[in-house]
């Protein structure tokens, strides 16, 4: 469906905005140097994605939580006669969200937050993942749409987790268009009563085989991209959490450690790196998170501050999220990492023998009992 003059407009201040706060000047790159970034990308194609071990990412469909089905181990409500509803998770977006780049199901970002997820709650998590290596943002209209006629989901999910652009960058799809896809999806899964969490674009130029001047315009442009995306998700009432620098230092600085064999994806460490990020906003939005944890501590750079210039701040900052208040104004909040259990095996439609996942390995302790890592 095309846009209407004000939502173009709309959506072209968005970028112009990201734009201005996280740097321009893409534009006055002159002819050298754009035959110099031509030769760049073929060399990064060359040495990207050598050594990956397939496409497929595990699939970890399924249960977890398994030890709290009967309700919590303090005795508030759920018993044998009257268990619990499992929260129902969604994850959508690309390879990262899919997981490819580990061989464990248990590996995958949606396994280590569905487990995490299941001992904040103390109940039952059922995660379904459509995310598909390669997508781009406008292969979310499908994603949405398979996640809400799921009927394993019953009434659809409560809370999703979207991470998505990468793909949109190095595939040149025109930002305005990929923001509108995105705020398109958010919109469609708030509207249907579900939460959002958008772990936006990461940063592109810190990957390790690609050289400059490539990284340097990897990073600008996917920073761009991600300040646009957090301005258009906190819009439509979701929350947003940057990726972007998260999987800068920490990924530069120990790339045999948190990206895969493929040099581009993460491993297993850097999955569970993200997923500690992801984890306080996901458990926030759903008000599990402990209620004095969401007001701004100026002592940790938190604060009320307009969307924009919070979007830009995010996208410089991995880790950060940023939530909606009122009005133009959004919430900037750096929020501690707590440590993730260790997520459980599971077995369901893409298991091998149908057995019921193992129970956390974490002897049913709630997150918020383990040690903060931040």
């Amino acid at each position: 469906m095309p846009m209407s003059k004000a939502a173009s407009a709309r959506v072209a201040r968005r970028i112009a905005t990201a734009a201005a706060y996280g740097g321009g000047g893409l534009g006055l790159l002159g002819g050298a140097v754009v035959g110099l970034l031509f030769t760049e990308v073929q060399l990064a194609k060359r040495k990207v994605g050598v050594g990956g071990g397939g496409d497929d990412a595990p699939q970890a469909d399924g249960r977890y939580g398994a030890a709290f089905a009967g309700g919590r181990p303090s005795g508030r409500p759920g018993d044998a006669a009257h268990p619990v509803r499992p929260l129902r998770l969604g994850f959508l977006g690309d390879s990262t969200a899919a997981g490819q780049g580990v061989r464990l199901a248990r590996q995958t970002p949606g396994a280590l937050l569905a487990s995490a997820l299941a001992a904040v709650a103390e109940r039952p998590v059922e995660l379904r993942n459509v995310a598909l290596s390669g997508a781009q943002s406008d292969d979310l209209e499908r994603q949405v749409t398979m996640l809400l006629s799921d009927p394993s989901l019953e009434q659809g999910p409560d809370v999703c987790v979207i991470m998505i652009g990468a793909n949109d960058v190095t595939h040149r799809m025109p930002p305005a268009r990929s923001v509108r896809l995105l705020s398109d999806a958010v919109a469609r899964l708030r509207t249907a009563g579900c939460a959002v969490v958008v772990g936006t674009c990461p940063d592109l130029g810190s990957i390790e085989p690609v050289g400059q001047p490539l990284r340097w315009v990897a990073r600008r442009l996917s920073r761009q991209l991600a300040a646009a995306q957090t301005i258009a998700v906190v819009e439509e009432g979701g929350r947003t959490v940057s990726l972007g620098d998260l999987l800068g230092p920490e990924f530069s600085a120990n790339p045999r450690e948190l990206f895969g064999p493929d040099n581009y994806h993460p491993s297993a460490e850097g999955y569970a790196t993200a997923a500690m990020a992801v984890l306080p906003t996901l458990a926030a939005a759903l008000g599990l998170w402990p209620t004095e944890d969401e007001r701004p501590d100026s002592a940790r750079r938190e604060g009320i501050l307009p969307v924009a210039r919070a979007a830009a701040e995010a996208a410089a900052e991995g880790g950060t999220e940023v939530a909606a208040v009122r009005g133009p104004w959004a919430l900037l909040k750096h929020r501690r990492r707590r440590r993730l259990p260790p997520a459980e095996d599971v077995t369901s439609e893409a298991g091998q023998d149908g057995a019921a996942p193992e129970a956390p390995k974490n002897g049913g302790r709630s997150v918020h009992e383990q040690a903060d890592t931040r």
